[in-house]
């Protein structure tokens, strides 16, 4: 996820380091802090892979930096992620979050939602967090009340989510001149 977001960030503007993290922790801090041990290593494989180049420039106040510019291999993987993304983006919420934060750089309407009808049949399959023997619990079913209130709570989620994304497919089939019958 954190290479992908990288690639996503990088596909809006050239950044330094420091930038990009700051940007990675916008979008992703809140779950997981990044720290410089996790971030350098990470261009450093992205660099490596030809993905990413990384030129030393003048800074305007400061010292010289390393200013990080995706390549067009990079542009490349990263529209190829989007349009197919690994199974973790459509199941894992931080993922999905990660994915539909760069969604929009796939200029086709039409693919942007083969994506979210692929996150919107996974939902459809009822879940719980948790089971007795084989049965999924619903909220009303757990006597624990910070259990019930996952269960609830997750619900909620999932029904403003399902919302969102009915209303944007239809959208998306407008601008990409499918009726949504069938896809």
């Amino acid at each position: 996820m954190l290479e992908f977001a990288i690639l996503g960030f990088l596909f809006e503007a050239r950044l330094h380091g420091y930038e990009l993290r700051k940007r990675l922790a916008a979008l992703t801090g809140h779950i997981r802090p990044i720290a410089d041990g996790t971030l350098y290593p990470a261009i450093k494989r992205l660099v490596e892979g030809c993905l990413v180049i990384k030129n030393l420039e003048a800074g305007s106040i400061a010292a010289p930096r390393h200013m990080l510019e995706l390549t067009p291999a990079g542009r490349d993987k990263l529209l190829r992620m989007l349009r197919e993304p690994p199974e973790v983006f459509v199941t894992d919420e931080n993922h999905w979050f990660c994915l539909l934060a760069f969604l929009r750089h796939l200029d086709d309407p039409a693919a942007q939602a083969a994506v979210l009808r692929r996150r919107l049949e996974f939902l459809s399959v009822p879940a719980s967090f948790f089971y007795e023997d084989d049965h999924a619990l619903s909220a009303e079913e757990v006597g624990d009340p910070f259990r019930r209130g996952v269960l609830e709570i997750a619900r909620v989620t999932s029904r403003t989510e399902l919302k969102w994304l009915d209303a944007t497919i239809e959208e998306l089939d407008e601008l990409s001149g499918h009726s949504g019958v069938g896809n």
